[in-house]
């Protein structure tokens, strides 16, 4: 457990010093004002008078494209240094040596993922506050929205963690991990395409996971799936690293 926290510590570190991780924040922070801005905008353009269920903050977390499009992009730009940048250095075979775990090695720097995709989310809490002051809002859907996101994270950024153990360059793994994400993506759009098996998409789907999370719902389901997915994902990278200190 202390290696673990060591290696999330030194990871955390490394994530927000780096010039990259501020041009990451700065250019989804501009991304979501402007989708926020944009929904506001369309809802008191419509003199929309709804309840919690019909909000700006509905829609924001979940309920249009906005919101899963620059997923593809920001979750490959989270987990493709994380491994991947150890074998492109040659540093895999000094940390591989250390008296740490495939395992402690693996959750400490998925677990710092986590904590930067937690930091992304967390400058939302203003339009939570600013449609409070204009309109009504369920704190208890709020709530949901959020625990939704992070169930999000836990399996994406698993996925991410995988590429990177899988891959010996950062390029190649946020790649990988754009093309699975992306996979996943349209696989759950079948859900409002296809007739037959529309219920198996949907279970598949982020866009059904985030619409019922966004409307206060907790649907088990969801969690089981986000969490076995997560849970395959990371034994998969554990996996991967013991395959290498062996060929090594």
């Amino acid at each position: 457990m202390r290696a673990t926290w060591t290696i999330l510590r030194r990871e955390v570190y490394a994530l927000f010093v780096s010039p990259m991780a501020y041009v990451m924040l700065t250019t989804w922070l501009i991304w979501c004002g402007v989708t926020y801005w944009f929904l506001a905008s369309y809802f008191v353009g419509q003199q929309f008078s709804g309840g919690p269920q019909d909000s700006p903050l509905t829609m924001f977390f979940g309920q249009t494209t906005l919101f899963y499009l620059p997923l593809l992009v920001f979750v490959p730009l989270i987990t493709m240094r994380l491994l991947a940048e150890e074998h492109a250095r040659g540093t895999i075979e000094l940390l591989m040596t250390a008296p740490v775990t495939e395992t402690q090695v693996v959750l400490g720097k998925y677990l710092a993922a986590i904590v930067f995709w937690m930091a992304l989310w967390a400058p939302t809490g203003l339009y939570v506050y600013l449609t409070s002051v204009y309109g009504h809002v369920d704190l208890g859907t709020v709530a949901t929205s959020y625990f939704g996101i992070l169930g999000v994270g836990v399996y994406y950024l698993a996925l991410g963690t995988l590429m990177s153990a899988l891959a010996r360059n950062p390029i190649v793994a946020a790649i990988l991990t754009f093309l699975v994400l992306g996979g996943l993506f349209l696989i759950g759009v079948g859900q409002f395409l296809a007739d037959e098996n529309r219920d198996l998409f949907a279970y598949l789907s982020i866009w059904g996971h985030m619409e019922s999370f966004s409307r206060g719902v907790i649907d088990s389901r969801y969690l089981v799936f986000d969490s076995t997915v997560a849970a395959v994902a990371l034994a998969f990278a554990i996996g991967a690293l013991k395959l290498r200190r062996i060929e090594g």
